[in-house]
């Protein structure tokens, strides 16, 4: 009798589907914002709330996860891909909070340009994640996902030379640690973005 209460599948990719939805919708904002400087207090709590948006949603995967027999791929990779998305949001939101509690106000070309590769990478993932709805989209989401890798080596790249900027033009340490660890925080962004990709590679090998 007890078995008759447990759901034996669930449709997932609705719940994926809204969750990366968050994660663009984070890092559109934070574009948004990085074309402003200053992040006011009202910004953070809009950014907050998408972060808290997007929460309840990883929370509701698990959940239905932790009920469920049938899944549509590993249950393994069903935590990986929600937690991997959260972290997303996450970070978008460490990086908004940080700008504010920093004061960092000025308009920085370097962060805009963060900004914007962030926000291809992850309209990226939403694509791939969107994808995985019908495997006949393979092909789709390798390209999709070899596009993240690639802005990933962007971001690195970016990082790298942004960083040797910093060190060599700015006179104030207190200034080089706080954009240090900014700059550091939008490249670890695109990194979690390449993780989807393995957590997606790994689903689209079994399913095969």
């Amino acid at each position: 009798m007890f078995f008759k209460f447990i759901p034996r599948e669930f449709n997932f990719f609705d719940l994926f589907d809204k969750q990366v939805d968050y994660a663009v919708k984070a890092a559109d904002y934070f574009k948004e914002l990085t074309a402003k400087g200053a992040v006011s207090e009202e910004a953070l709590k809009k950014m907050e709330d998408i972060e808290h948006e997007g929460d309840e949603v990883a929370h509701d995967i698990i959940e239905h996860l932790n009920k469920t027999f049938i899944t549509p791929f590993d249950r393994e990779d069903i935590h990986a891909l929600a937690k991997e998305l959260d972290d997303i949001i996450d970070m978008i939101n460490t990086i908004v909070s940080r700008l504010r509690i920093y004061k960092l106000t000025s308009v920085d070309k370097n962060l805009i340009n963060f900004a914007s590769v962030i926000s291809e990478s992850v309209n990226a993932v939403a694509g791939a994640v969107k994808g995985m709805r019908h495997m006949k989209n393979s092909k789709i989401i390798q390209e999709l996902c070899v596009e993240i890798n690639r802005l990933e080596n962007v971001g690195d790249e970016m990082r790298d030379n942004v960083l040797a900027e910093l060190f060599e033009k700015c006179k104030d340490p207190i200034t080089v640690i706080k954009l240090k660890e900014i700059y550091q925080d939008a490249e670890t962004v695109l990194d979690v973005c390449e993780d989807v990709t393995h957590v997606v590679g790994s689903i689209l090998l079994k399913q095969a």
